[in-house]
């Protein structure tokens, strides 16, 4: 068992209150993802779950005990960080059994765990070789060996992949989720990029200054944001925003739009453009146009276009795919 439930978690350094008040329940199994623009407290917020942060206030519970003051040691956690932390001159075998000769269990059951743990992160054929034979996705996947064999309840990833580059984080996003479905264990991912937590995720917590902005699935978040934040963070090239005379005419402070759901046309439309940089991708285009009334918008069209810096276009937003937002910014339905 491995759920996870924070009451009225609060956390403060000197006089500035970086965790306000968070209560959040994670099922047993659930793969969550935090997600937030640096700064929003989302690694704090691990750390204290881990308990290498100690709460100023509420309550931690793991499994419907509670763990607030508990040391790390006690709550069965295990966590994997952005560096690798491995030991130089071990082999892999050594690192992915080090935690379990630390607690004096036996070769044969260690030895076990090991090639266990190997087999399921494609690492037996690398037992042997020392970390700088490896690359960085290997090395990645030994530290989560070394997290798996001591079988936690629960696994905590603190921006892990943010030290590859962009092919390797694909891959490793990839391995990472398939773990998780053989695994059927709670893991808990925190991320600065919202289409890692879009392709991971059960469900999100989109953090902004410590505070839950909005905790649901990935195409909850995505279809029914709940405020201007999470409409903008959540999505990518991130929502348009229109405000004064066009937001008035839909009863909102400011409209969003996003940038699939527009139609284009060098012919007519609702919105008036002159193509200012057009990104050909070959699956998608992205067309960054400039309007009189609305201003600089992203489009995306499917597939290549053959639009052109300078090119006068139009374009139409989706009426029901039009997002609201009162002067607050919360979402209007």
């Amino acid at each position: 068992m491995g759920s996870i439930t924070l009451e009225h978690v609060k956390k403060t350094f000197g006089g500035h209150q970086v965790i306000p008040d968070i209560s959040l329940e994670i099922a047993d199994g659930e793969f969550v993802v935090f997600v937030g623009p640096s700064g929003c407290g989302k690694s704090t917020l691990l750390r204290l779950i881990a308990g290498l942060e100690d709460a100023t206030s509420g309550t931690i519970w793991l499994d419907g005990r509670d763990m607030t003051d508990q040391p790390p040691a006690k709550r069965h956690l295990s966590m994997v960080f952005q560096s690798y932390a491995l030991y130089p001159h071990m082999s892999v075998y050594d690192n992915i059994a080090f935690p379990l000769k630390m607690a004096n269990q036996a070769k044969p059951a260690i030895d076990a765990k090991v090639r266990e743990a190997a087999g399921v992160l494609n690492l037996t054929d690398y037992l042997d070789r020392k970390p700088r034979a490896l690359s960085g996705g290997q090395r990645q996947r030994v530290a989560i060996g070394r997290a798996i064999v001591r079988q936690p309840k629960a696994f905590l990833f603190d921006e892990p992949l943010s030290n590859l580059d962009a092919a390797l984080r694909v891959n490793m996003r990839l391995e990472i989720t398939e773990l998780h479905q053989q695994l059927k264990t709670t893991m808990i991912y925190v991320t600065h990029d919202q289409v890692e937590a879009m392709t991971m995720a059960d469900r999100i917590v989109v953090l902004n200054a410590g505070r839950v902005e909005q905790f649901g699935t990935p195409l909850e978040l995505y279809r029914t944001p709940a405020n201007r934040f999470v409409a903008g963070f959540i999505g990518s090239p991130r929502m348009n925003f229109i405000e004064g005379a066009q937001a008035a005419r839909h009863d909102a402070h400011a409209i969003g739009v996003r940038p699939e759901h527009f139609t284009i046309s060098a012919v007519e439309g609702a919105w008036a453009g002159t193509v200012g940089i057009a990104e050909h991708l070959g699956s998608d285009t992205f067309l960054h146009v400039q309007t009189q009334d609305m201003g600089p918008l992203t489009v995306r069209a499917s597939g290549e276009h053959d639009y052109r810096h300078g090119d006068p276009v139009f374009v139409t937003p989706d009426p029901d795919k039009i997002y609201r937002f009162d002067q607050n910014g919360d979402a209007k339905r």
